[in-house]
């Protein structure tokens, strides 16, 4: 398992789309929006929180986390199906599965690396908070983490083609990203839609990294709904996966 996992470790390093959309990418807008003025004024409300403290990092890291699950992951799984990798490898003594947790180990762990770059970077360049609660904010993040992986593999069971696997991720991330507050706080949007974020894994994942950041408990329902994501997409991406 170990031998796999680190040949795929140095397969996905290859990959260039990986690093450079999942790692450098939310790096540079941290780094870059995050020098400017607008950033960095008090939001309305607060005891001083700029918006370059908390929200920003949250919404880099959120973007970290599900480029490398809807898009990397299954593009990746699709095309090795496409290429008949899954169907040659069961026919040796490495199963197909262990090609998949070796997968969602590799993809997990440039995520966690990701992170940390982005939480490490927003404190030492531009005096971000770093997360108070620490073991919370690392419980959401696996959890979360968990729920957007959940969606990755159910893309990566019902794309047809290798070509389809990144557009279909893309259709999904966007609408999500714009209802977790990427570019319009939630605070800010019309109440519908803010409960309809509310229900959806990627809405309650941000605010739940937000709230732990900040060093307050997530909401309980923020923590159901991505634990009912991770359930029903790990059941349903087993049962629709095909190995050829």
């Amino acid at each position: 398992m170990n031998k796999t996992i680190m040949v795929e470790a140095k397969l996905l390093l290859r990959e260039p789309g990986a690093t450079i959309f999942a790692v450098l990418l939310p790096l540079g807008l941290l780094l870059g929006l995050g020098s400017t003025s607008g950033l960095r004024e008090t939001l309305p409300g607060t005891s001083g929180e700029r918006v370059i403290d908390i929200h920003f990092p949250t919404m880099m890291v959120l973007l970290a986390v599900v480029t490398m699950a809807l898009t990397v992951l299954p593009a990746t799984l699709v095309t090795y199906r496409e290429n008949g990798v899954l169907r040659r490898l069961s026919t040796t003594p490495v199963r197909p599965v262990r090609l998949l947790v070796a997968q969602v180990v590799n993809n997990l762990a440039m995520a966690v690396v990701a992170t940390v770059l982005l939480i490490a970077s927003g404190w030492l360049v531009l005096g971000s908070a770093l997360p108070k609660n620490v073991l919370a904010f690392t419980g959401v993040f696996v959890l979360g983490t968990a729920s957007m992986f959940g969606l990755g593999l159910l893309i990566a069971a019902v794309a047809p083609n290798a070509k389809t696997a990144p557009a279909l991720g893309s259709l999904l991330m966007f609408p999500l990203l714009y209802v977790s507050g990427m570019w319009t706080p939630r605070e800010t949007m019309p109440e519908f839609l803010q409960r309809i974020g509310d229900f959806l894994p990627m809405a309650p994942f941000g605010d739940a990294l937000r709230a732990t950041w900040a060093g307050h408990a997530p909401q309980p329902l923020h923590l159901v709904v991505m634990a009912a994501t991770v359930l029903i997409t790990g059941v349903v991406a087993a049962r629709l996966f095909r190995w050829e």
